[in-house]
């Protein structure tokens, strides 16, 4: 099993986000694993010999990380692989 398959993605509840707000640390550490998690998927679709994402939401996603990363550079951190 790849690291991009024994990680799994755990839908953010109301406790998470009232968590996050309240922990800079925590909320750092959510906003790195979540774009973790985003750039695997991205790669493991990008390098995928089978129909996968269309390129609209290629972009999206990699807009999304792009995001992510600037979240995580406001807040004193960087990005996974920095």
């Amino acid at each position: 099993m790849s690291s991009s398959e024994s990680r799994i993605f755990a839908p953010i509840t109301d406790a998470v986000l009232a968590r996050a707000r309240q922990d800079p640390g925590f909320r750092q550490q959510l906003l790195t694993h979540n774009l973790s998690l985003l750039l695997d998927k991205l790669q493991s679709l990008r390098s995928s010999r089978k129909a996968g994402a269309s390129p609209a939401q290629m972009r999206e996603g990699a807009l999304l990380a792009v995001r992510l990363a600037e979240l995580i550079q406001a807040a004193g951190g960087s990005p996974p692989g920095v």
